[in-house]
């Protein structure tokens, strides 16, 4: 008689990650690419990056300045996205112009002066485009933001979401911080074992404990799905609001910034407000599909957080993407696996200790002991 002895025991993960939004997805493929095991927790209720239009930008046009680390995002967001597309055969990374809309003489000279700024000049073409489109005036043409283009992240997250599945890596289900124990080499949730736990919970990161006293000050934005078949757009165009072309005569319109209400419900004040200046753009019928809203996890700063608690150095945050998510989530997420890795110091551009009060005097306490 043969006898088939079973050996229990838990897998050792090298990461459990809470969150599968952008930061989260960015890091577990990071992660991942570098052959370490993963699990991720999520239950869905943050929606700004499915919310999100995914559109990344290498100026800040409000007030024409480069991106912080522009070209190493762009590059890296290039080579990141079409990894992702080859390993999950879609297609998610998009290049497409972004036009921004000219009101007079004084906004050209403007775009031309702000075209001989270090670090711009790569950016802002110098040809003014004087191309007309279907129903938008543009009596004083366009300007070109060069190497632009939009990541639909809701083929993202749902194919990432199902891979992840299919590999027995995915719970949809909430995390709960309390039930976290602590040991020397590695952390205990639950039936899981991890040698560290990443959270990328964006807004959500409010009701973790851990982290929940830095300065993360959410901004919400509404976002329309319209079809519009006479406008027949093949670039972004941008004023106080963008309008995106994702085929088959839809657009997505957005967005507006609510600093007050934190939910992701949408309101008929948000609607109104992106249909007043939809109205004021373009001059011919369309009809509404869809009204979306999320919570952006933006900081006072602006500034994205990364770091490692100072007193559980299991535990870390990779957070406050805010509205340039897909060009900021493959870099964030690089260097704070490099960091919890190989200990390479974070930028200080990033670096949660850069906050003089409240989690910092945890910091503090630490250097004491």
């Amino acid at each position: 008689m043969v006898r088939v002895f079973f050996l229990l025991y838990f897998i050792m993960y090298d990461y459990i990650i809470v969150g599968s939004g952008l930061a989260g997805i960015c890091f577990a493929e990071t992660a991942l690419s570098h052959r370490k095991q993963i699990i991720v927790f999520n239950d869905n209720s943050q929606k700004a990056s499915y919310v999100a239009a995914g559109l990344y930008n290498p100026v800040i046009l409000k007030r024409f300045t480069e991106v912080w680390q522009s070209k190493e995002q762009l590059n890296l967001l290039d080579e990141f996205y079409l990894q992702i597309e080859k390993k999950l055969k879609v297609k998610i990374d998009i290049k497409i112009p972004l036009l921004r809309k000219y009101f007079s003489i004084e906004e050209q000279n403007n775009w031309f002066t702000a075209s001989d700024k270090p670090g711009l000049t790569d950016y802002l073409s110098t040809t003014i485009v004087n191309k007309k489109y279907n129903s938008i005036d543009s009596p004083y043409g366009y300007g070109e933001v060069l190497r632009t283009g939009y990541v639909d992240t809701n083929v993202l997250i749902d194919s990432y979401i199902n891979y992840l599945s299919k590999n027995n890596s995915y719970l949809k289900e909430s995390f709960q911080h309390n039930e976290i124990i602590f040991h020397a080499d590695f952390v205990q949730y639950k039936d899981f074992k991890a040698r560290h736990i990443v959270f990328a919970e964006g807004f959500g990161m409010l009701l973790n404990p851990f982290f929940n006293s830095l300065p993360l000050d959410g901004a919400k934005g509404e976002l329309l799905l319209i079809k519009a078949p006479n406008l027949d757009l093949d670039v972004t165009i941008k004023t106080s609001i963008f309008i995106l072309p994702i085929g088959n005569d839809l657009y997505k319109v957005g967005a507006t910034y609510n600093w007050t209400d934190k939910t992701n419900t949408p309101t008929q004040e948000g609607k109104e407000e992106l249909l007043k200046e939809l109205r004021d753009l373009i001059q011919c019928d369309f009809e509404v599909l869809d009204h979306n809203a999320g919570v952006r996890p933006t900081v006072k700063d602006r500034k994205p957080m990364l770091g490692t608690h100072p007193i559980h150095r299991n535990l870390h945050l990779l957070n406050g993407l805010g509205t340039r998510g897909v060009m900021l989530a493959p870099s964030m997420a690089k260097m704070l696996f490099q960091h919890i890795e190989h200990q390479v110091e974070l930028d200080d551009y990033v670096n949660i200790k850069r906050f003089k009060n409240g989690f910092s005097n945890l910091y503090q306490n630490e250097q004491k002991d």
